[in-house]
């Protein structure tokens, strides 16, 4: 077995392979960029090799700096995980040009996979079932277009080197084919350097079922069963889960040896995916072949008790399968979800910045958390923005969701919006627990996934008046014990009190909340709310002002670092609060809420003007600008696009108008918020 490998790669998945590797004894290589010299992966790996700046062009995909540094190091081969040079046959022929073992499929492989008009001609000749559509070399528009008239519509478009969405647009109609194909094939040269493009058939219900292949150098070839994927948001995966409900053995048997075939017919070796469609009436069709271990690859493991990732390195060795088929079994089911640094009320466009707070459920035999990251550590624009990808495991798909949904409410990460809110609504829906399953599951049950947050804000008021009344008499303590120049004879001083006394009067203490919406914009908040404290001893009644007149509340509390106990008009209850710059957020059983204190109004504050303008969605590059000053432009017109974290954005004028400012051009890197440009609607003539 190898002695020492390097990953070339960053985050949960570096940490996932050297957790395989430290168990097998195997020493590990990290590489890392000016981004990542502080990364959990760099801290976890026996040595790490730095290999330039930042921007994943400049490091991660820079082939040569990442051979230099295996060889360098004495490494014996190369894990390249997922994503960056995985799927690049270059990269594995440079590997094996100078003496290393690539951990993944032969460069032919790759390549025969890489195009996917390549691919289905190879699956088509190798009698694998293929959506209607055409992939031929000839990328003429109009004979691109008239194959998607002759097919009908839906039809989608998909970039011939791409992947992860990337390049991929549904059509509804012949009349936005033209505008659809300009921008898929923009998005697939920025993202591949190539703009050939496919079209199929678009499949109205169908779900995305891939299955786990592996394949050795002896000729042998199993499948690790199935994973449903059809969960999607922008083309990418939200949640999986193995094996994929209302699956019949029959169906699961006919798919896996269709999957086993199309990885055997490229002379295929390792771990690979096979991606159907499975349409509502039980038939399947080819969509892809991933030539690497996919994100979602934990679930497979979960369920068959098989680590994958070690399977990798005994192949890549030279040595045959651990398992035959008939040695595979199913045990339980298995979720995971993707945790995301993104904001689901805004187009799921990616979020940065610092995880101030990151609290995890408790690991068990059920619960399984890979990640890269620690609490402190920053969500940066230069990569993908997942924060952990949490996976759940049980005897039963009921009781593996119980889990999920259990495990979600635990998470706790503050300091980013991310999709935690989301996730838990999702995995609770009627529609989710009852497998209605197809990739346009999101936009099927938006009005239940994205249903109005429903608060007990009288409780939720009354625990943030409680911690920030209990945290600053905690901090007036700890100044106190460290200044040596105190007297202790004052600590029972009044004037010296946090306990809101007055003389001749009841201890009392105002506060004024703003509870804040989940969302990027920390501009918006649901309300304002003003509380009063009556302290006596440790008891206190809150007065909460509610929308049928003022709440009254007993109530009881102690603080114990960030975890606050109250007993709320004889309701017992535990939550945990984490102190933000600006804000606080309070984590408890139905969920987190943002607050902050209303600063008093002093009258010197100037009004805030509304923002005129496109301003900037997120953090990111401007990768096109489209339009110029002055230029008249018609409602639905594409305006400026920006990428962050591999998501594009197109921005687009809301009516007619013209563009009377520009702020930006192409290349430029700009924060969220910014304007981008000024636009003038058109005056309708009456």
């Amino acid at each position: 077995m190898f002695t020492k490998i390097l990953i070339a790669n960053r985050g949960e998945i570096a940490c996932r392979v050297i957790k395989t590797a430290n168990r097998m004894g195997i020493r590990t290589v990290a590489v890392y960029s000016d981004a990542d010299k502080n990364s959990l992966h760099v801290k976890l790996a026996d040595e790490a090799i730095h290999i330039g700046a930042a921007p994943s062009s400049e490091s991660y995909l820079v082939a040569d700096r990442i051979i230099q540094a295996a060889l360098k190091t004495g490494a014996q081969a190369i894990h390249p995980g997922y994503g960056f040079l995985s799927e690049n046959a270059g990269f594995a022929r440079g590997c094996a040009e100078h003496g290393l073992v690539f951990i993944g499929p032969p460069a032919t492989s790759i390549e025969s996979m890489g195009s996917k008009s390549a691919a289905k001609t190879i699956m088509e000749r190798a009698g694998v079932p293929l959506v209607p559509g055409y992939h031929g070399d000839d990328q003429n528009p109009a004979l691109i277009k008239n194959a998607a008239d002759t097919m009908g519509y839906p039809v989608l478009l998909k970039a011939v080197a791409g992947g992860g969405g990337k390049g991929m647009r549904q059509i509804w109609s012949a009349d936005e084919f033209d505008q659809g194909l300009a921008e898929a094939k923009r998005e697939s040269m920025a993202s591949f350097g190539n703009d050939d493009m496919l079209v199929e058939k678009y499949l109205t219900q169908p779900r995305h079922i891939e299955f786990q292949v592996f394949c050795d150098g002896q000729g042998n070839g199993v499948y690790l069963f199935e994973r449903d994927c059809s969960v999607q948001r922008r083309h990418q995966k939200v949640i999986e889960e193995a094996p994929a409900p209302n699956m019949s053995e029959t169906l699961r048997s006919e798919m896996g040896l269709a999957a086993v075939k199309a990885a055997q017919a490229i002379d295929y070796q390792g771990a690979g995916t096979v991606e159907f469609l499975l349409d509502v009436d039980g038939s399947f069709y080819f969509m892809e072949m991933n030539t690497r271990l996919q994100v979602e690859h934990p679930v497979t493991e979960m369920i068959t008790g098989e680590d994958l990732v070690e399977w990798q390195f005994r192949v890549a060795f030279g040595q045959p399968l651990p398992k035959q088929q008939n040695e595979l079994t199913i045990n339980g089911h298995s979720f995971e979800t993707r945790v995301y640094a993104e904001d689901p009320n805004n187009d799921f466009l990616p979020t940065t910045g610092q995880l101030k707070t990151l609290r995890t459920p408790t690991l068990t035999e059920y619960v399984r958390i890979d990640t890269g990251v620690e609490e402190g550590d920053e969500v940066s624009p230069f990569y993908d923005p997942m924060i952990a990808k949490l996976i759940t495991w049980d005897n039963t798909r009921e009781a593996a969701l119980a889990r999920t949904a259990k495990a979600l409410r635990e998470y706790q990460i503050d300091g980013v919006v991310t999709n935690l809110e989301f996730l838990y609504d999702l995995a609770t829906s009627n529609a989710f627990r009852s497998a209605d399953l197809d990739t346009g599951f999101i936009e099927k049950h938006h009005d239940e996934l994205f249903r109005k947050q429903h608060i007990d804000q009288a409780r939720v008021l009354s625990q943030a008046a409680l911690f920030l009344t209990l945290r600053q008499a905690e901090l007036t303590s700890e100044q106190h014990a460290n200044n040596s120049a105190y007297d202790l004879s004052f600590a029972s001083d009044p004037w010296r009190s946090n306990d809101g006394w007055r003389l001749n009067q009841r201890n009392e203490l105002r506060y004024n909340i703003k509870l804040m919406s989940h969302t990027s914009d920390s501009t918006k908040t649901l309300d304002h709310h003003a509380l009063t404290l009556i302290v006596k001893d440790n008891d206190y009644v809150i007065h909460v002002d509610g929308e049928n007149g003022p709440i009254k509340i007993t109530a009881q509390a102690e603080l114990m670092d960030q975890e606050l106990t109250t007993i709320l008009d004889g309701h017992r209850s535990r939550v945990t609060v984490s102190e933000n710059t600006e804000t606080f957020t309070v984590f408890g059983e139905h969920g987190s809420q943002r607050f902050a204190i209303v600063a008093p109004d002093l009258g010197d504050e100037q009004t805030d003007q509304a923002q005129t303008g496109f301003a900037a969605p997120m953090n990111g590059t401007v990768i096109d600008v489209l339009v110029k000053t002055h230029d008249k432009v018609k409602e639905g017109q594409a305006l400026i696009i920006m990428e962050a974290m591999k998501m594009q954005h197109t921005m687009t004028a809301p009516s007619d108008g013209h563009v009377s400012e520009l702020y930006c051009e192409t290349g430029d890197l700009v924060d969220g918020g910014t304007s981008l440009l000024e636009f003038e609607p058109s005056v309708v003539q009456r």
